[in-house]
């Protein structure tokens, strides 16, 4: 398909796929095919940071459509969290011709309990791919910020996945529906580590707003109280938490830089993870907020 052939597309949603594509540095091919779906979430990842400089300065991130999507993470080279990120995937490939589906995630990851413990809010957001002819859906993520999918796997259990960094794998489990709930976990080190839980019921826009704005607005929501950024590179996963950027290799090296003060932070943000927080009034003001609280 030829790429300028895909504008018309693009108008259903509202998302220019030739801009699209050159956000997240994207060449390859536009048929909904594996190919395809695997190489747009590798851009994506790549192209497009997680941050959560909208909740943080108390700006609640409400509006999932499309043309605002387009506006904050492509025209203006903002990152985003799990609703934005996925939903802007989501367009992309319903533009292109995959058959997507949104669910619902119940975040277990760092959780001192885990799976243990009550169940946690469904706060998160991803998606079930179907490609045209082929049989098995697969499970998309491109917004779970430091530990996100770097590739799309199938859905499928008790299977490890390889991706271009950690090895993942779904479990049955995670109190979905019965016979439809699902833990996915990634190997850290020598240790598979359960990120969160899902199951397979389609989750309307309505609720993506409310699970947005409840994670923008809550006054104890860790995208309120504190500074979080997330890059992927070909090499690493860079994660930035108030002052402390780590640096995860894929060699197993690990590096961790302690900035002292806003203004560094700030500098990070614009020159490590490309991110443009000139449209953020008092920015470098709320970050000493929360990094001295």
């Amino acid at each position: 398909m030829d790429r300028q052939l895909s504008a018309p597309a693009a108008q259903r949603s509202g998302i220019d796929l030739t801009a699209y594509f050159d956000r997240v540095g994207y060449a390859g091919p536009t048929e909904p095919t594996l190919a395809t779906l695997t190489g747009l979430v590798a851009a994506h990842v790549r192209g497009i940071p997680f941050e959560n400089l909208d909740p943080l300065t108390g700006v609640p991130v409400i509006d999932l459509g499309a043309p605002a999507l387009a506006a904050k993470l492509v025209a203006q080279r903002r990152g985003g969290y799990c609703y934005e990120h996925n939903n802007l995937m989501r367009y992309v490939l319903t533009d292109l011709g995959f058959d997507v589906v949104p669910l619902g995630g119940r975040v277990v990851w760092m959780s001192p309990t885990g799976l243990d413990g009550p169940p946690h809010a469904e706060t998160h957001l991803a998606l079930v791919v179907r490609i045209p002819g082929v049989e098995t859906p697969y499970f998309v993520d491109v917004g779970f910020g430091g530990q996100t999918l770097t590739s799309p796997i199938r859905l499928v259990v008790d299977e490890v996945q390889e991706t271009p960094h950690e090895p993942f794998r779904l479990r049955a489990g995670g109190g979905g529906v019965a016979g439809n709930g699902y833990v996915l976990e990634s190997l850290i080190g020598k240790d598979w580590r359960p990120l969160y839980t899902f199951d397979r019921r389609p989750k309307p826009l309505i609720d993506m707003q409310v699970g947005s704005w409840y994670v923008s607005t809550y006054p104890e929501s860790i995208f309120v109280v504190g500074l979080s950024a997330a890059a992927v590179t070909d090499d690493a996963r860079w994660n930035l938490r108030g002052r402390n950027l780590t640096v995860h290799r894929r060699d197993g090296g690990t590096e961790r830089v302690r900035f002292d003060d806003a203004a560094q932070v700030c500098e990070a943000l614009t020159d490590r993870f490309g991110i443009d927080v000139s449209g953020l009034d008092d920015f470098e003001a709320r970050v000493a907020q929360v990094l001295d609280s």
